[in-house]
């Protein structure tokens, strides 16, 4: 940025010279800061304490996970039909009730997604994780003791809600917390544990089902509000958010954070450098919420009321100029996600299953391998993610589901009516189905929740995220509706519908999505170019400049003695060469004049 050389003149004192401080230092460029660690999974174990936050927080994902997996193998106990026999199989309108009592979580999450935007930016991500986990467990209680069915639907309501609000800043809070080198590895504890509680909720119940008193059922559906107990008083201690912070404008106890966060010494070059680009950011983006919303975000403007309007068109800000390409790409992603055909492949592997002639127990056990499968591809996204980028991994991710798609389809069509004849391509069929779980494990079930959580500029990201996470769980609640109809009218053309949109997944993320990795979140501008006219790189580069000389004005004011080689730009012509090359100076950033 600059040398500033002619403003130092030495100092001869005793029998050394001194440097005066410069009045602007270089700050130092992309290429000159080194990481805090390698990039991926052996980064996580340069960086223990923000990892373990990430996977504390990713608790989150746990509740989430669990409850999905809980009510599978719930809704065949006997006891629990005991209890609420509206759901019955021979009950009149057990189908509509079922999926009433299984689609109520999906609206609450919804609605709890929805709003998690507002109380993230206002209470702070961690605080709004307790709060989140408050409503979860009011929900988890009330469906563990739920007396009749009005009671239990209105548990998995308010459970959801608390679901779709972690759903959301679990993520946020991991992205804004997290080094850009392993911040891909570290959003993938979100999904991992969002299978893994998928996995424990199945192997629970299959262990509980045959208990013979109502505990078949209570005690899955107890056993959830555990682990949220644990994350709602342990979230009391994770640090908080320095971007959330930066942004409230308290940018000492972000610097104080972020030291905390990155386990590195007040006087670190990267942790003053990222601190920097923090504030920057933070600032750039108040002054360009400013600038669109003049009457009431200006100081000047500041009352209750302009706060709420505020808060209410700023929503509108994620679909402008400047945002709306990033909306896209978040809400997109979390679209194709649910459409490649997941839930409709682990609804249909029951009925597949029992085609081919195994019991109701075997059913079963296969139903809780596929998890497993998922798991195990989950986890191999820790080492993928950043080592080859989110995009590549999701244009892996929808060529090759595609092709397990289209070979089960081919299966379905030709063998549909006579597996028990056929039992090699039954057998066929469930090895790409386990195949196809294995692949998205790897690409699609991580990434789209990942991406959001880094895109969105500082002043927008709580909102965006929330933005993004909703079509999830609308998407979630149709192919809900329509997977069973499409499966029992077309048979195997629901296949070839799912391979179609793996397809369209393909495209959507060649030409829409680009590559977030190793990048941090102050560049995303860059990344996407939706806010790289002159006028804005220039205000970026004023506002950057102004934070830098205003914090390192008074950061750096400890001299200390570093021999030094004189370079020819430097001029010097009061030297004198008998004394020993050995000046005291106040910045390492002068390196760009005193070459160490």
């Amino acid at each position: 940025m600059g040398s500033a050389s002619d403003t130092l003149e030495p100092v001869k004192t005793g029998d050394k010279y001194h440097v005066a401080t410069q009045e602007h230092v270089s700050i130092p460029l992309d290429s000159e800061v080194e990481p805090y660690g390698p990039a991926g999974f052996r980064g996580l174990f340069s960086s223990p304490y923000v990892a373990l936050c990430a996977a504390f927080s990713a608790i989150g994902g746990l509740l989430f996970g669990y409850d999905q997996g809980v009510i599978s193998v719930t809704l065949v106990m006997d006891h629990f039909l005991d209890r609420f026999p509206e759901v019955a199989d021979d009950a009149p309108g057990a189908g509509f009730k079922k999926g009433l009592m299984t689609a109520m979580i999906t609206l609450g999450a919804f609605i709890g997604a929805m709003n998690q935007g507002w109380i993230a930016d206002w209470a702070s991500r961690k605080r709004s994780i307790m709060i989140a986990v408050v409503i979860f467990t009011i929900g988890s209680a009330l469906q563990t003791a739920a007396l009749n069915f009005d009671m239990l639907v209105a548990g998995r309501f308010i459970g959801g809600v608390g679901i779709g609000m972690l759903s959301m800043v679990v993520p946020l809070y991991i992205g804004e917390i997290s080094p850009p080198e392993i911040r891909g590895s570290l959003l993938v504890f979100e999904s991992l544990f969002v299978v893994l509680g998928i996995v424990i909720a199945f192997w629970i119940t299959y262990s509980t089902k045959d208990m013979s008193s109502h505990w078949s059922w209570q005690l899955p559906f107890l056993i959830q509000i555990f682990p949220g107990i644990i994350l709602g008083v342990g979230a009391i201690f994770l640090p908080f958010s320095p971007r959330w912070l930066a942004s409230k404008g308290r940018e000492e106890e972000a610097l104080e954070n972020l030291i905390k966060l990155r386990r590195v010494p007040e006087s670190d070059r990267r942790v003053k450098r990222e601190w920097i680009e923090i504030i920057a950011e933070a600032r750039f983006q108040t002054g360009v919420l400013v600038e669109r919303h003049p009457m009431l975000a200006s100081p000047e403007n500041k009352t209750v009321s302009s706060a709420i309007k505020l808060e209410i068109v700023s929503w509108t800000d994620c679909f402008k100029a400047g945002c709306w390409r990033r909306t896209l790409v978040g809400a997109g992603l979390m679209f194709f996600q649910q459409f490649i055909g997941i839930n409709a492949l682990i609804y249909y592997s029951p009925t597949l299953f029992g085609t081919m002639g195994l019991d109701l127990n075997m059913q079963l056990i296969m139903s809780g391998v596929l998890n497993i499968i998922q798991l195990v591809g989950v986890f191999t996204s820790l080492w993928t993610l950043d080592r080859f980028g989110r995009k590549t991994i999701l244009l892996f991710g929808s060529a090759l589901t595609v092709i397990p798609l289209v070979i089960i389809a081919v299966t379905v069509g030709l063998f549909s009516d006579s597996w028990p004849t056929h039992r090699a391509e039954g057998w066929t069929s469930v090895a790409f189905l386990l195949f196809y779980m294995l692949i998205f494990g790897g690409s699609w079930a991580p990434t789209p929740w990942a991406v959001p959580a880094e895109i969105f500029p500082s002043s927008l990201r709580a909102k965006g995220v929330a933005i993004s996470t909703c079509p999830n769980w609308i998407n979630n609640f149709i192919i809900g509706l329509i997977t069973p109809p499409l499966v029992q009218a077309t048979g195997f053309g629901a296949y070839v519908f799912f391979a179609v949109f793996g397809l369209l997944s393909f495209a959507f993320v060649w030409f829409c999505v680009p590559e977030t990795r190793g990048k941090t979140l102050e560049e995303m501008d860059t990344v996407f170019g939706d806010r790289s006219g002159g006028d804005d790189i220039a205000k970026k580069e004023h506002v950057l400049r102004e934070v830098y000389n205003e914090k390192m004005s008074g950061f750096l004011k400890v001299s200390f003695e570093v021999p030094v080689t004189l370079t020819e730009e430097m001029s010097w012509s009061s030297l004198d060469e008998e004394h020993p090359a050995t000046y005291t100076y106040t910045s390492y950033y002068s390196r760009h004049i005193l070459q160490l």
